[in-house]
């Protein structure tokens, strides 16, 4: 007979054949990741080897640079050969020289072999093993950082976003909203930035609905949030988003940057930006080894899934993604504590027992991923514009995530869909989840659903729904044959997740995607696989703090 165990009496041979299904649909999509680059991957082993920098059109360097050894030998091979061979017969003397001469057509570029492809690998890796130490630095200024101010004394912590556009006008927003009780700023990014294929430079003052991610604004805001972190005597986290086209460099801006937090989701530019699924999954795989290294802790984006398909009948889709982004990010080097896998509390409220549900949603994933730092995400889809309803359902929303010990909680404004919030709204926000975790911050303890009641009936019945579905994507056999056989790809292209159809051969960016060579060489990929060297305690330090 089956053990049984935790809140909800879960039966675990199935939790045990859950993961195991996911381990089987994720598995072919990791090789086709490891057999394949992009040019964003590209890109960002060239940032990590110390290439910045734009021409007087903002184009980046490290976009002249690919774009002209594509354009001459391809990318099979990766850049760091080409290039490296190129500084090695002197076609200039610097990174960024050849990155200049390359947008004038003026460098030749060669795929090296023998003692020549060597002694460029050997050189590229010296380069891109400078950015990688960078990355190791910055996590040992966080844990030392950690340690002087200390983490919030309350479980969840608290998330909240800022978005001007402009990032100077964000700094002194986001330092009110931690002097009010907020625990993690997430700077949102402009609207589109995950469809451009380039990450701009410098500083900037003119975003819509949310600031670019750039390395200046990563750099300016962990600034800023240093100070308010000395005066206030506690680590607050900086979050932005390393998904779209340029997962990769993002990832790696923010890893040499000291961000603490990433969005980072295996199938959200899939499926609500359409981004091809080959060119997706390459990248967030690279980016995740970044992650890894850097201690940042991702947070996947399975609340959007709830405001295209019902977050009842769906439910079992969510557990589902949690599942493979799961897998996903341990292939990766992500560790438990690393895991802000994502769920909602976007069930109609005008159903029956719907807080009942939602209880048992989240408890479901609380009890399936029980070192997880889990981000619960509040009410958008049944938002009103009412904003004393709106109140109401923030306070039952975190009080859903007090009773069922979620780790970050995003707060939720009475004003969503309606305005971009004032300040006056954010502190209005904070006050109410104050409250409720001041008052029912406990209940975690308490909270012990009926045996074979509502709730523990509700999740068994949407982890066996996951089951199913699992066990129909793994064992779908339609794409045997094709060039992409994997069986995961057929489910999104089925619209399995978020009713979103999403085919492996169309979407943004799939002329970016390039299959391997024999002799492919990406210094960058070898340093992250080796594992980080030296971090044991800064991962002791953050899985404590996480939890």
């Amino acid at each position: 007979m089956s053990s049984r165990g935790g809140l909800l009496d879960l039966d675990a041979a199935t939790v045990r054949r859950a993961r195991a299904l996911a381990r089987r649909a994720g598995r072919p999509v990791v090789d086709l990741a490891r057999s394949h680059t992009t040019v964003s991957v590209e890109r960002a082993t060239l940032r990590l080897a110390g290439l910045s920098g734009a021409d007087h059109e903002k184009v980046p360097w490290v976009n002249h640079l690919v774009t002209a050894v594509r354009g001459q030998v391809g990318l099979e091979h990766g850049v760091v050969l080409p290039v490296w061979d190129a500084l090695r017969r002197g076609e200039a003397e610097t990174l960024g020289m050849l990155a200049q001469k390359s947008a004038s057509g003026s460098i030749r570029f060669e795929v090296p072999e023998g003692r020549a492809a060597t002694t460029a690998a050997r050189a590229g890796r010296t380069a891109v093993a400078r950015g990688i130490r960078t990355i190791d630095r910055q996590r040992a200024v966080r844990d030392r950082l950690i340690r002087r101010h200390g983490d919030p004394r309350q479980r969840p912590w608290i998330y909240l976003i800022v978005a001007t556009g402009d990032i100077m006008e964000d700094i002194p927003q986001a330092q009110a909203a931690a002097r009010e009780g907020a625990d993690i700023i997430a700077v949102i990014r402009s609207t589109g930035q995950s469809l451009l294929d380039y990450v701009p430079e410098g500083a900037t003052r003119e975003g819509f609905a949310g600031t670019y991610a750039t390395q200046e604004n990563f750099r300016l805001m962990r600034a800023a949030l240093d100070e308010t972190s000395r005066e206030l005597g506690r680590y607050i986290r900086l979050t932005n988003y390393a998904s779209g086209l340029c997962m990769p460099e993002i990832a790696t801006l923010a890893g040499l940057e000291r961000l603490d937090m990433m969005l980072n989701d295996s199938m959200y530019g899939i499926l609500f930006r359409d981004i091809n699924p080959i060119r997706t999954f390459v990248d967030q795989r690279f980016s995740r080894q970044i992650h890894a290294r850097a201690g940042i802790i991702i947070n996947t984006g399975e609340d959007n899934y709830l405001t295209t398909a019902d977050a009842v009948e769906a439910a079992h889709t969510v557990t589902v993604s949690q599942l493979l982004n799961e897998y996903f990010a341990k292939e990766a080097g992500l560790e438990d504590w690393q895991l802000g896998l994502g769920h909602a509390f976007e069930i109609n409220p005008d159903l029956p027992d719907s807080f009942r549900l939602e209880l048992a949603h989240a408890l479901l994933a609380r009890q399936l991923f029980p070192d997880a730092p889990l981000k619960w995400m509040p009410p958008t889809k049944h938002m009103t514009g009412d904003v004393f309803r709106g109140y109401l359902l923030d306070g039952f929303f975190n009080l859903a995530g007090a009773m069922t010990g979620q780790g970050i909680l995003l707060v939720g404004m009475m004003t969503e869909a309606v305005v971009t919030p004032f300040l006056s709204d954010r502190d209005l926000a904070l006050q109410n989840v104050r409250y409720v975790l001041s008052a029912a911050g406990g209940l975690t303890e308490d909270f012990h659903p009926p045996r074979d009641g509502f709730i523990q009936t509700r999740a068994r019945a949407v982890l066996d729904d996951a089951v199913r579905l699992l066990e129909t994507i793994a064992d779908d056999t339609r794409g045997r044959g094709s060039a992409y056989p994997q069986p995961l790809l057929a489910a999104i292209a089925d619209g399995t997740f978020g009713l979103m159809r999403r085919p492996p051969t169309a979407g943004k960016g799939l002329e970016g995607v390039c299959r391997k060579a024999p002799g492919y060489v990406n210094p960058a990929i070898d340093l992250l696989e080796s594992g980080p060297a030296g971090v044991t305690s800064s991962r002791t330090t953050q899985g404590r703090s996480a939890r």
